[in-house]
């Protein structure tokens, strides 16, 4: 079951992930020369674009937009085509380019499809989902989204290379070409490139939004920008961050012997605990009660794990009493997990007494256990809640109102992105790639450092158990950065999970901290 978890949380890591529905290849001549055959495999990519314009009213304001959803072609070293990226913009009419910023947003995955942060977040029309249970099947609702960021910046949602309605020139090469760390980071780079000259934003002001792997993307992504492509940025926001893969909890077995991910992860343990009624003693205040397990955690839990096998029994006991009434489990549970539960056995064993798994991306969330006998959750009870919704609201509205995509299958999540996707990460000054998953909290920092202009907003939910609030926080506090650039950070927490938005009041929270970090970081004032 360990080795199960870790398939399990690697598809759904950093992203919502679906089945992709890939169209079958249509069946190709044999061909004697072997020129012949090479233009058989890969197909001659033309951008599309398609104009529609519509309006969104966001708190009580009305904002007149045109939209553009269309494709923009990635180039080789000799300039040929090898990847079409699909995008959808909005832009407020009337308005100045270069009082007007501009802000390319992206989910994660890796090689997950934007049609989460599009439907779910800020774009003009939001997709109704029930705010912590299972949303009914179809018919979904489809409202004015009164949170979009369009009242603060122009907005472009981005598809990763294969997702989408992403597509590769050769459906061989296409993949090994772009699915890893660098070469992904690369390919939105070229793409933002391109999308500033064809729509002249060169002199906006530019922010980059990601969620999940696409924080890792983002951290990476800045510094190049920044440091290769001269392309300053105004801004980075991240939304449920992941810097260091290493230290998250869903993958202690591959890093034995380092239990810090196990003493980051504790405060969302507690939280859900706390949200689910599992704890002896309620405590009133949830933020309190979370600052107390901040300290545990980092003092005598901390302590304890480090003894490794020296641990006195007794010891043992008495801390795990406390996890106990920290996080529900049982005590001989978590003695018998040694101190150390990680994400899955977490999931399924907090609730198993009522026959539930608690959710994983948003663990305010539960869902009936699939079998009761196994050591770790078999789903994500969050992804089966909601997943339905978004992918038929979206495939719906794309094709309806911004007249895209009508001959064309949408790729929630880019095909053969795992195992293929190469995790080995260059960081900046390095001599060559570092194997294993990446730490990018050089990045950001080096990012940080070339641009001290550059304003960098984290975002994260008490319940997301897969990039916990307070491993996030670990990670800031561990940028290679000066003291005067501290400053520059703001960190804000929310009471809902991976995808802050799926919470409404959340989604206004979120909408209202991002606009007032534009407001104060775009050097051109409010009035755009």
């Amino acid at each position: 079951m360990r080795k199960t978890s870790i398939a399990l949380a690697l598809t759904t890591c950093f992203a919502l992930a679906a089945p992709a529905f890939a169209d079958d290849e249509p069946a190709k001549k044999e061909t004697k020369t072997e020129t012949k055959t090479e233009t058989s495999k890969s197909e001659k990519l033309t951008p599309k674009h398609v104009e529609t314009e519509g309006s969104v009213t966001v708190e009580g304001k009305k904002i007149d937009y045109k939209a553009v959803a269309g494709t923009i072609i990635l180039d080789d070293k000799k300039g040929e085509g090898t990847a079409s990226i699909f995008y959808a913009a909005y832009f407020k009419k009337l308005a100045e380019p270069t009082q007007r910023p501009v802000m390319f947003i992206y989910n994660g995955g890796p090689g997950s499809a934007t049609v989460w942060l599009h439907m779910g977040a800020f774009g003009p029309k939001r997709v109704v989902t029930a705010d912590d249970q299972h949303t009914a099947p179809a018919p979904y609702g489809l409202v004015n989204n009164d949170y979009s960021l369009l009242d603060v910046s122009d907005l472009v949602f981005i598809d990763a290379p294969g997702a989408g309605f992403s597509t590769f020139a050769d459906k061989e090469k296409g993949p090994k070409e772009y699915f890893g760390v660098d070469p992904d980071a690369e390919a939105f780079a070229q793409f933002i490139g391109k999308f500033m000259s064809k729509y002249g934003r060169w002199n906006s002001p530019k922010y980059l939004f990601g969620e999940s792997y696409g924080t890792t993307r983002s951290a990476v992504l800045a510094n190049l920008l920044q440091s290769e492509k001269s392309i300053d940025l105004n801004g980075v926001i991240l939304l449920s961050q992941v810097l260091n893969m290493a230290m998250l909890i869903d993958f202690p077995e591959i890093n034995p012997g380092v239990d810090l991910s196990y003493q980051l992860v504790l405060p969302t343990y507690a939280a859900t605990a706390w949200y689910h009624k599992k704890l002896q003693n309620q405590p009133a205040d949830l933020k309190s009660f979370l600052a107390e397990v901040e300290q545990f955690a980092m003092g005598e839990y901390a302590m304890a794990l480090s003894a490794g096998t020296s641990l006195d029994p007794a010891r043992k006991r008495a801390i795990a009493e406390k996890l106990h009434n920290y996080t529900g489990l049982p005590v001989e549970y978590i003695e018998r997990a040694n101190l150390r539960v990680n994400g899955g056995e977490f999931e399924h064993t907090l609730q198993i007494d009522r026959g539930l798994t608690t959710g994983r991306l948003d663990s305010r969330f539960s869902g009936p256990t699939m079998d009761a006998l196994n050591q770790g959750a078999a789903y994500d009870p969050q992804s089966a809640a909601i997943s339905s919704a978004y992918v038929s609201a979206f495939n719906d509205y794309v094709r309806k109102q911004l007249k895209f995509g009508e001959d064309q299958n949408y790729q929630l999540f880019a095909e053969g992105t795992f195992p293929g996707w190469k995790f080995e990460h260059k960081q900046p000054g390095a001599p060559f790639a570092i194997p294993g998953f990446p730490n990018v909290i050089p990045d950001l920092s080096a990012a940080m450092k070339y641009n001290p202009r550059m304003g960098v907003m984290l975002n994260s939910g008490y319940y997301d158990l897969a990039t916990p609030f307070y491993t996030a926080d670990y990670e800031m506090r561990h940028l290679s950065i000066p003291d005067s650039l501290i400053k520059n950070i703001e960190t804000h927490y929310y009471e809902s999970g991976h995808m802050v938005y799926a919470h409404l009041d959340s989604l206004k929270q979120l909408h209202d901290n991002v606009a007032a970090f534009i407001d104060k970081t775009d050097n051109v004032g409010t009035s755009k």
